[in-house]
């Protein structure tokens, strides 16, 4: 069985204090109380027939509830997660304030095996790290993203 894949933007923007990326700490009741390892490159999932592009521009939207940036698309490459799973993403030159996301939502079975179906955010909430310290509470698999980018920041 092969693992499924993703594709995301990983939005970047210059401030007086250096780099920033912009980070989506994951919704649901698995994260509400995690940091490290919490934060990721807003993406989703995406069939064989999408291209990965295309998937990634559609998810930021589904995942923010904003339109993609228009910009330069950084390829940052593939990797792939502890659970199988198959990242693509680019970095794109934005600005965004975080006030404005309005994420998407999905529904689980909350307690487990209580019959109650709730619904989460995709994403609790967004921010801008420094990218030392988005190297600190990304997604371990997902810090590879970060490395590349800083190899090839504009």
């Amino acid at each position: 069985m092969t693992g499924s894949r993703s594709a995301g933007l990983l939005l970047y923007r210059h401030t007086p204090q250096g780099l920033e990326v912009l980070l989506g700490h994951m919704g649901g009741p698995f994260f509400r109380n995690r940091d490290t390892g919490a934060w990721t490159v807003p993406k989703g999932e995406y069939g064989p027939e999408e291209p990965a592009w295309e998937a990634a521009r559609r998810e930021f939207e589904e995942e923010l509830g904003l339109p993609p940036p228009d910009g330069e698309a950084v390829p940052l490459g593939e990797v792939r997660q502890t659970g199988g799973k198959t990242v693509t993403a680019w970095a794109v030159e934005a600005d965004l304030d975080p006030e404005t996301v309005d994420p998407g939502t999905f529904e689980m079975e909350w307690p487990p095996k209580s019959g109650r179906i709730q619904e989460f955010p995709e994403l609790d909430r967004v921010a801008w790290f420094p990218l030392d310290r988005a190297r600190e509470v990304i997604v371990p698999a997902q810090a590879a993203f970060l490395d590349r980018f800083a190899e090839h920041s504009p």
